[in-house]
């Protein structure tokens, strides 16, 4: 059985109803593919699963390109000129149940990722980690997901750290959501919840304790964002205050949680985002209200210092500024909260 199956499998069902036949064949066509893939290459590289990796990263692209018409048309205006790397994508989880930064940090361990550094947000009560691609991929310098592959940051909401009420609604779902925490990846990649949909008022519930909680809840897996890496442009675009200029003149509102440019304690880690989009979301109940969706990153890494005296045409991105940074990341969440979503409409 070839891996081009499972992809077939993933695009009509991202672009169909899903019947649960069609559903359940994708699941088990993924996970004997998996299992395959693991036998083969042992876990470690990505050898001949890099296409069928790939093939999961462009339905995930796909899915969340769809649902958020900002970003696609940012990605559409930055392209258009510009061949576009992606520095990270990014993911929200439940930290209980089994439904945390493991679930779906499974499947890019199990294609040659590597786990890296551990981000604490105690007022957020959010743990992270972020992964790093292996190094021993083919991009033949190509853009997006076909070009060199992107970081992973993967956060999840400390669940034993909310109040009874909360708990009990993110415990019933995950519960109730059977062995669905297995195929994050599938169901990111799918564009569905691995639970069944809430009511409006659990929703609401969360979002006054959590909007991060609230967030998960209706979106689950999905792409939560992708990241424009700023300094592989080949433009003045490349620097990120030029690009925040660009975006803004095209009619796109930026984050403004800590000023629109977030900067790291050591000058080199640059980041900007916009502002989540809104969609309309049927709930369990039938009521249909505006929820958040995703957004599009951007980040521009700079020159180490040790690296400073290399001539530009020679500089990599592992001579550049790796990692991640809580108070840069700790404003970039709040691309979802209402703040800025009202900051938005207005």
């Amino acid at each position: 059985m070839d891996h081009m199956i499972i992809l077939l499998l993933l695009r009509f069902c991202t672009y169909r109803v899903i019947d649960p036949v069609i559903s359940y064949i994708c699941v088990h066509v993924y996970v004997w593919l998996i299992h395959v893939k693991n036998q083969e290459s042992n876990g470690v590289v990505l050898q001949g699963g890099e296409s069928f990796f790939r093939g999961v990263l462009a339905n995930m692209e796909s899915v969340y390109l769809s649902r958020n018409p900002t970003a696609k048309s940012v990605l559409e205006l930055v392209g258009s000129d510009e061949q576009i790397s992606y520095d990270h994508f990014a993911f929200r989880t439940f930290g209980v149940n089994g439904y945390g930064i493991d679930s779906m940090a499974r499947f890019f361990l199990d294609f040659g990722y590597t786990t890296r550094e551990e981000l604490r947000f105690p007022a957020k009560k959010l743990r992270a980690l972020w992964f790093a691609p292996p190094g021993n991929t083919i991009s033949d310098g190509g853009a997006g997901v076909n070009g060199p592959l992107p970081r992973i940051f993967i956060s999840e909401l400390l669940v034993d750290q909310m109040t009874p009420q909360t708990q009990e609604i993110i415990r019933k779902y995950t519960e109730n959501s059977g062995s669905g925490n297995k195929y994050a990846a599938l169901a990111s990649a799918l564009g569905t919840l691995t639970w069944e949909k809430p009511l409006y008022t659990e929703f609401q519930q969360l979002a006054r304790e959590s909007e991060y909680a609230a967030w998960t809840l209706v979106n689950g897996y999905a792409v939560n964002h992708v990241t424009i890496s700023a300094h592989q442009l080949k433009s003045k675009l490349r620097d990120i205050k030029s690009l925040n200029q660009f975006i803004e003149e095209n009619g796109f509102r930026l984050n403004s949680e800590g000023g629109i440019l977030k900067v790291s304690p050591d000058g080199l880690l640059l980041q900007s985002s916009t502002v989540a989009d809104p969609v309309n979301f049927q709930f369990r109940d039938g009521q249909i209200e505006s929820v958040p969706c995703s957004y599009i990153e951007f980040a521009q890494r700079l020159v180490l210092p040790q690296y400073s005296n290399l001539p530009s045409n020679e500089v990599k991105e592992h001579h550049r500024r790796d990692g991640f940074e809580v108070g840069n990341a700790d404003k970039i969440f709040e691309s979802t909260s209402k703040e800025q979503l009202t900051r938005r409409a207005a």
